[in-house]
């Protein structure tokens, strides 16, 4: 019954085709290089196998072949004069045929020793045995540029000894290096190529990467291919409707700031000149949580306007969040054991709001809180835990919504003005990261900071 509910084994194909994802690059400059040089080393490989080793077989084939017709040639001639002086016909035949001819008085055959070419004596052998059609033997190790052969002619040993280069060619070699070379020059041209074409990209990428990270993006322009240019266009121009986009609502808050502040300061004035009571009382709080909402408002507009990255210690900077925290109004411990140095560059005063919006909000519903600090090869995570009562998981999305306060209800005299867990939010993806609300190991509701090490 197991194996019949057992999943169904995966394709061979699709194997296949998973384990060549994993093997290929990841890299675009290596993918479009491995596009290229494919083909070049697929179809050399062919030609070496279909050409060079037919051509070769085939050439050395026939010089064997015509080794093998004037040997026996001489053997002929010899045969048609038996006894006679055959000096002359040696003569000739070294003189003609480029063969060294001797003959010796009847012996045994020498052993046969082992090659240098297997391939050229498997040829040579062929065409020794189909066409003189005497026993012989050859030698190919007592001399480097010569062939050795001796023939058992009944009554005595002719021994025949014949230039290497006459039954080989060197026109493979040169074909080879040919190939090999021709091939080295157009890989050296096209990764010249590739590396020009993909150098655009990688900037736009970096610029796209510094500008998600809230950097600055240099002196970035379009360059490259027609739709690299076009890409890098549309990236700058997006870029530039987003930095004009927050800029408005900057000045608009800022705006209205100052248009609030005037008469609330006006009522403030009226209030102390007024004369003591619970009107009076009950209105000033009203006027101070007005300014308390002002200065939020600004804060969420302003963002991290006009700080620059730069070098952060993370760990300090927690430290420095804890202390300021266990020294406030709340009496709500909060620590950060096992803090190890970690240096990130970030815009500091900003990343250390969204710390503080973050332990303030975990000090007010807990009654203990606790961070740490964790990293990987590409993450940096500041995690923010308490054993308060949460935030239900269908509510967790709502809780970064600006101006949305879940925690009225439960208490309403400290309840914020919605902007807290925004605004932390707000900073963590203007560094490229983001934040994450889950549930705490000591009960309560972490929240986690991911960030790009």
């Amino acid at each position: 019954m197991a194996e019949l509910n057992a999943p169904p084994a995966a394709d061979p194909i699709e194997r296949l085709s998973r384990a060549i994802r994993r093997a290929m690059p990841k890299n675009l400059f290596a993918r479009a290089l491995i596009i290229i040089v494919a083909p070049v080393f697929i179809s050399q490989a062919i030609l070496s196998f279909i050409f060079i080793d037919r051509h070769w077989e085939l050439v050395t084939r026939r010089l064997c072949n015509s080794l093998a017709g004037d040997i026996a040639y001489v053997v002929a001639q010899m045969d048609e004069t038996p006894g006679a002086d055959n000096a002359r016909i040696f003569h000739l035949a070294r003189a003609t045929m480029q063969l060294g001819l001797e003959q010796d008085a009847r012996a045994d055959l020498p052993p046969v020793a082992s090659g240098r070419f297997p391939i050229l004596e498997r040829v040579l052998r062929g065409e020794l045995t189909s066409v003189v059609g005497l026993p012989y033997t050859i030698d190919t190790t007592s001399d480097p540029d010569v062939i050795g052969m001796t023939f058992d002619l009944g009554d005595s040993l002719l021994r025949v000894s014949v230039p290497l280069k006459r039954i080989t060619t060197s026109t493979n070699e040169l074909l080879f290096f040919w190939m090999v070379g021709l091939s080295v020059l157009l890989l050296t041209v096209a990764i010249l190529f590739l590396r020009n074409q993909i150098r655009p990209i990688v900037r736009l990428t970096e610029a796209a990467e510094a500008f998600g990270k809230g950097q600055a993006a240099g002196d970035f322009k379009p360059s490259g291919a027609r739709e690299v240019r076009r890409a890098a266009a549309a990236f700058i121009a997006m870029r530039e409707r987003i930095e004009r986009h927050l800029r408005q609502r900057t000045e608009m808050l800022a705006g209205i700031s100052h248009d609030l502040r005037s008469p609330l300061t006006r009522m403030k004035l009226r209030l102390a000149m007024m004369g003591g009571g619970e009107d009076q009382a009950e209105l000033t709080r009203d006027v101070t949580e007005v300014e308390r909402m002002i200065e939020e408002f600004l804060a969420f507009a302003r963002g991290q306007e006009g700080e620059q990255p730069a070098e952060t210690d993370l760990a300090a900077l927690i430290e420095e969040v804890v202390e300021d925290a266990n020294a406030g109004p709340r009496d709500v411990p909060v620590e950060a054991p096992d803090l190890v140095s970690l240096v990130v560059t970030l815009r500091r005063h900003a990343l250390k709001r969204c710390l503080v919006n973050l332990v303030d909000n975990a000090q007010r519903h807990a009654r203990h809180v606790r961070v740490r600090l964790s990293s990987s090869s590409r993450w940096v995570e500041i995690a923010v835990d308490d054993d308060g009562p949460g935030i239900p998981e269908d509510r967790r999305d709502d809780a970064f919504r600006p101006f949305v306060r879940l925690d009225v209800a439960r208490n309403p005299e400290d309840a914020g003005v919605g902007l807290g867990l925004a605004i932390a939010r707000d900073v963590a993806r203007s560094h490229g990261g983001d934040i994450f609300l889950e549930r705490s190991a000591m009960g309560g509701l972490r929240a986690r900071i991911r960030l790009p090490a």
